[in-house]
Order: structure tokens, then C-alpha cells, then sequence
């Protein structure tokens, strides 16, 4: 399972090299989120409280094993970084999408993605984040983020990912 792990955790990087020299219209694949930038500084260029200083200073999407729905200590990691963000931001309600991969009926992945923005969602409120504040949306197959039908590829589209719904009451 480490040999697997480190091999998705090299996708993922070699990706994130790439779409760092891509068009900035593609999806956004940050590996690097989560990295200590300061204590309560966020990161430089990033609007406090934006989409984008969620995503680098906490992170804002956790990866799933194949046709699972439960949290990796991984995954677990980068939600208490949210979730810290989130008191942070006590006004900010977010968005919680579960994805999968191609693999499997439409009406399978629709289910299994809403399990996994609820698993996210369950530890977020499990540390303290008001559940009010969440929402959940299961996209199944329909939005990978590499559409590509490799082992590489389905790493990816299986995940659930946080977005900045609102800010403010």
C-alpha cells in the first residue's frame, strides 16, 4: 500500500509541475497545499479569506482509494488544516464536492461521490466546523479533473473537493 501511496503522491506532483506551466484556464491540482507559510500570515499574493488562501495555506482537496469513501490520514491531515481555516473565517460557508472515477455506473458514482463530500463533511464538523456551514454536491464521473483513463488519471478524479461557497452573512 506505501509503494501504491508514493506512486500516486508522484502523479500528483509530476501534474502539479505540469499545470504550473499550463494555461491558467485548466483545473488547479495543488499538491503543495498545506505547506507552513506562518503563523496566521497566509500565504503572500492570496486575499485573506479567498478561495485561493484556502487552497494554499490549508488545502482544499482530499483523494480517496478506489471505490472507497473512507478518510486516509492524508486526507484526515488536510481537513484540520480546513478546518482551522475555517474558524479562521467564521462567515465563509463552503461547498464540498465528491468525485470519482470514469469506472462504474453513472448512478454507482453518484453515490459513492456523495459519501465521500459526506465523510469530509462529518470530520469537518467533527472538529468544530458548524455543519450549517457546509454543503454537499456529488458530481460522480461527471467532472474529472485528468480525463485520461489511467491508473494515474483515476488517482485524481477520485476525491472531494472544497470551494468557497459564500463569505459574510
Amino acid at each position: 500500500m506505501s509503494t501504491k501511496f508514493l506512486k500516486i503522491a508522484g502523479a500528483v506532483a509530476s501534474l502539479a509541475l505540469i499545470s504550473a506551466c499550463a494555461s491558467s484556464t485548466g483545473p488547479d491540482i495543488d499538491t503543495t497545499a498545506g505547506a507552513d507559510t506562518g503563523a496566521g500570515s497566509g500565504p503572500v499574493g492570496a486575499v485573506p479569506g479567498s478561495q485561493e488562501d484556502l487552497e494554499q495555506s490549508a488545502g482544499h482537496r482530499v483523494f480517496f482509494a478506489y471505490n472507497q469513501y473512507t478518510l486516509t490520514p492524508q486526507a484526515q491531515a488536510t481537513l484540520s488544516r480546513q478546518a482551522a481555516w475555517l474558524k479562521e473565517y467564521p462567515e465563509t460557508r463552503i461547498v464540498l464536492a465528491g468525485n470519482c472515477d470514469e469506472r462504474g455506473t453513472r448512478e454507482y458514482n453518484l453515490a459513492l461521490g456523495a459519501r465521500r463530500a459526506e465523510a469530509a463533511r462529518a470530520y469537518l464538523s467533527s472538529l468544530g466546523v458548524d455543519s450549517s456551514r457546509i454543503t454537499t454536491v456529488s458530481y460522480g464521473k461527471e467532472r474529472p479533473l485528468d480525463p485520461r483513463s489511467t491508473e494515474e488519471a483515476w488517482s485524481l478524479n477520485r476525491n472531494a473537493t472544497t470551494t468557497i461557497s459564500s463569505v459574510g452573512s
